[in-house]
């Protein structure tokens, strides 16, 4: 287990000339994803030099993750760079050089998730038919045009009718329902599979939502999450350089890595000086802390003059007077009561509560040869018996049945013969506990039923991605759930202590500053880029300049 090394005491840093204290303010970030990187970033350019990374996995990136596979290297979390236009993840990738060998097809305009915007989506049925192309693009114009009036409830105002739920999949499968069985120009047939399509783009949606289900995603808020202007890009040599430049210029004592956290000793009083009494009475023979940066554990945190003390998993305990937390919002839904001490305030508990995340898994399938014609860009499995159903619900053994795609990775000069598949919800966490072998077979079986052709091969690797399992994740990225808005993300990202004020009168050493004892960031803090790589690292360096700015404001 490594240990921390904690900065000695600076008496000519830059920031304290307007201090009444002659030390730097020491600063903890708990998380070396995207947000935790690039707050430590912004800290350590602002000249801020005690500032500790913990980081609970044994690597940095959080829900990035990239592994190589030959020649090509596969995304088994962020993917995409989400538009250009004012993106800093774009930016930061073109700047470094990171798009050069970006294949024109590998920049994709599209809604619907896509690896190339070239040839077509292949969508077959259970029973091994494909369904005719002009049947498909005349069914995504329906379901685009309803697409679009998702969004105008927050966009425009709308009032949501009852009758919806307030939810995007009630909404949207009753609409288009509606709209499909009064086309008088259909057969009943045609209408069926209509239906069935359906049933299989939310299922797609919900992948790109996170959410269990379209139905729990919310209608009023669904238009506020805002896309970035531009192309969608992927980056050939993995997301993870992303990672690297912004790790690039962090001396590497400052990130902890292995190093969980336990719980975050928050805004002292009489009465948590008796809880750090007992818990020193309770700790005293087992003489762990050794190795806690010359700190003992029974050195009364209020003497020492620290607001917080971070207790990590190997029984470390480290002094700070700020923390900056970007654990995942799946990880503070589970484990918030144990996280704080004291407990968050109601409010914010309950916008953690509120706000949505579930797992999104892909399934990579590498064969030997392709058994898809060279056009295909996709193979889209339509269930036609599920055509009429309102809520995809499965048993456990049925979990395959929410795969709702592979896609065709492209260019294979890069890629081979690689399929990636989409599961999400319940049943990904299903597909987690399974094993490769089984996986693979089961993957191989539905390919062979819906294609027709029962002589495609197993594959010959098989790679996945368990985001829903990750003690340390515990979900993809965050959604606006029924019930929730953006004014949950903006109260899951308030600092604590509440204060009216974040720019308290100068008082004695730290003290001033105690508004800004704890801070949140991560994507399920962004109200406008939830869920993606931009808003991770947009809140890390919006709330490393809370702090930024307010010791500037008290310089002399």
């Amino acid at each position: 287990m490594q240990s921390c090394e904690i900065s000695s005491d600076s008496t000519d840093d830059p920031l304290s000339s307007g201090l009444r204290s002659h030390r730097q303010p020491r600063i903890v970030v708990i998380g070396a994803g995207l947000a935790g990187l690039a707050a430590t970033r912004v800290l350590l350019k602002n000249g801020f030099t005690d500032v500790t990374v913990l980081e609970a996995s044994d690597h940095v990136g959080g829900r990035v993750q990239s592994v190589n596979n030959g020649k090509a290297t596969l995304e088994l979390g962020a993917t995409w760079i989400h538009g250009a236009n004012g993106n800093p993840v774009y930016h930061l990738a073109e700047e470094n050089g990171l798009l050069e060998h970006t294949t024109d097809g590998e920049r994709s305009v599209g809604r619907i998730s896509l690896y190339t915007k070239n040839g077509v989506a292949h969508y077959q049925t259970n029973v091994g038919k494909r369904i005719p192309k002009d049947l498909v693009e005349e069914f995504s114009d329906l379901y685009n045009e309803v697409y679009e009036l998702t969004q105008e409830f927050f966009q425009n105002g709308k009032p949501v009718c009852a009758e919806s739920q307030n939810s995007v999949g009630v909404f949207t499968r009753d609409l288009v329902r509606k709209r499909i069985m009064v086309d008088p120009d259909d057969s009943e047939s045609t209408k069926k599979l209509k239906l069935s399509m359906l049933q299989q783009y939310l299922k797609v949606e919900s992948c790109e939502s996170s959410s269990p289900s379209m139905d729990e995603v919310s209608l009023s808020e669904f238009g506020e999450w805002t896309e970035i202007p531009g192309a969608h890009y992927v980056i050939p040599e993995g997301f993870m350089k992303i990672v690297d430049l912004l790790a690039r210029d962090i001396p590497s004592k400052t990130i902890c890595l292995c190093k969980p956290v336990r719980c975050i000793h928050w805004n002292y009083s009489a009465q948590h000086r008796e809880v750090i009494g007992k818990s020193r009475d309770t700790k005293r023979d087992s003489d762990h802390n050794d190795n806690n940066h010359g700190y003992q554990q029974n050195n009364d945190p209020l003497i020492l003059g620290q607001p917080i003390w971070v207790e990590c998993e190997d029984e470390e305990w480290i002094p700070a007077d700020h923390v900056i937390v970007t654990a995942s919002l799946g990880v503070l839904k589970q484990n918030h009561e144990v996280m704080f001490s004291p407990s968050l305030p109601e409010d914010k508990v309950l916008a953690i509560e509120k706000l949505g995340i579930s797992t999104t898994d892909k399934i990579f399938l590498e064969f030997e040869e392709p058994f898809w014609s060279p056009e295909c860009n996709s193979i889209q499995f339509v269930w036609e018996d599920e055509a009429q159903l309102e809520q995809l619900a499965y048993p456990e053994e049925l979990w395959y049945k929410k795969i709702c795609s592979f896609d065709v990775l492209y260019p294979p000069e890069r890629y081979g013969y690689m399929l990636s598949g989409w599961i999400c919800g319940q049943e990904a966490l299903q597909m987690e506990r399974c094993d490769d072998e089984t996986v693979a077979e089961t993957c191989t079986e539905l390919l062979r039923r819906f294609t027709g052709n029962p002589d495609i091969p197993k594959p010959r690797r098989i790679l996945r991605s368990s985001w829903g399992s990750n003690p340390y994740i515990r979900g993809s990225y965050s959604f606006t759930r029924v019930g929730s808005s953006g004014e949950d993300c903006e109260r899951l990202a308030m600092p604590l202590p509440y204060a009216n004020s974040t720019k308290a009168p100068l008082q004695q050493g730290f003290d001033m500053l105690s508004p800004l004892q704890v801070l949140f960031a991560g994507e399920a803090t962004h109200r406008k880029y939830y869920s993606t790589t931009h808003g991770a690292l947009l809140s890390g360096q919006r709330e490393a300049t809370r702090l930024v700015e307010v010791y500037q404001d008290h310089r002399a």
